[in-house]
């Protein structure tokens, strides 16, 4: 919780005059770290809410041991559910729940068979929450999709890693799959979406076939029909292609929990594979876009389709506000529409 406080003012000092994420890369990246700083959800992080989350995390560090342990204690299990979602429980795991939230069309029926997108939030896989995504998930829902925002175990609530956020996503995506007739979704149309590290387990369900659940049904396929991605994390491990600064950034990484070799973690290793058309956002100030180029190029190579569109100039994180949420989401569409999956407006 320290480090969470001295990040977050580290990022604060230098913002005088920006007052939101829609226009500084410093509060953008603290809505990426923290999207539970949002205090109204509304996908845009002002500097009052920066600062008293700040304040609360300051406030939290002055507590004596007792009362640390307990509001630790108070962190575990689920995130907030978002408003408006319909709740199904995915999985369990021990006495833990976790759930999805399912947006639908009005008037949506059992047996319409429209396409889904499943999402998964952002937060280096230690924080977040599906909240990030339930914006997206109304619009998609209006143009005439099934959208869910996924819940999954994060470093922050449950003593996991890496390779159990990616089962968790599995899970997920075969439940989706599995519950198609009732939710009234075409098995054959569902894709896989997420930010930052929710975009790496977005590609993760893609590419990497091993991290299956002991409780899921394996007839049943985790794998997306296509893939949509905002500014995913496609490169955890070393390749002789990237720079130095991007291999050091790797290196400084080397704390994340993982039990494997974090190779087999990483969508570039896995991305010479046959796979579903994804398409990938990034702003051009972003550093994990290098290693977005060069799975995107792996990717072509092997046949398959893989687009990234770029935005001059921007940072990560900078989908979830303002006028790059809305271009975004835009190019989102056009990209669903290339499918067949929507109709053009």
């Amino acid at each position: 919780m320290i480090t969470r406080f001295l990040f977050l003012g580290f990022l604060l000092c230098p913002l005088l005059n920006a007052q939101t994420s829609t226009d500084n890369a410093r509060l953008k990246a603290a809505l990426e770290k923290f999207p539970t700083a949002d205090a109204d959800k509304d996908g845009v992080l002002t500097m009052a809410e920066a600062k008293a989350f700040k304040d609360k995390q300051k406030g939290a560090t002055e507590k004596d041991p007792a009362e640390k342990g307990q509001a630790e204690k108070g962190k575990k299990g689920a995130a907030p559910a978002p408003d408006g979602g319909e709740k199904h429980l995915y999985k369990k795991v021990g006495d833990t729940e976790l759930s999805l939230f399912v947006y639908k069309p009005a008037g949506h029926k059992a047996d319409a068979k429209v396409p889904a997108i499943v999402f998964f939030f952002g937060g280096g896989w230690s924080s977040g929450s599906p909240s990030q995504f339930k914006r997206q998930c109304e619009y998609l829902a209006e143009r005439g999709m099934v959208a869910v925002t996924v819940d999954y175990r994060v470093m922050s609530r449950f003593p996991v890693h890496i390779e159990d956020c990616i089962e968790d996503a599995k899970s997920a995506m075969r439940w989706v799959r599995g519950h198609a007739a009732e939710l009234g979704v075409d098995p054959e149309r569902i894709a896989s979406g997420g930010g930052s590290a929710g975009g790496h387990l977005g590609a993760c369900v893609s590419v990497i076939d091993d991290f299956d659940a002991k409780s899921d049904d394996l007839k049943v396929r985790a794998k997306p029909n296509a893939m949509v991605l905002f500014n995913p994390a496609m490169a955890l491990s070393a390749d002789d292609r990237l720079s130095e600064k991007y291999l050091a950034r790797i290196n400084q990484g080397g704390g994340r929990k993982t039990n494997v070799a974090v190779e087999k973690l990483s969508p570039l290793t896995h991305a010479s594979s046959k796979q579903a058309p994804c398409i990938m956002f990034f702003g051009t100030a972003d550093d994990l876009l290098e290693g977005a180029e060069l799975y995107r190029k792996d990717s072509e190579k092997a046949g398959n389709s893989c687009k990234i569109v770029t935005y001059e100039g921007q940072g990560h994180g900078f989908f979830n506000g303002g006028e790059y949420y809305d271009k975004t989401l835009a190019e989102a569409d056009k990209f669903l529409v290339s499918l067949g999956w929507l109709k053009s407006k």
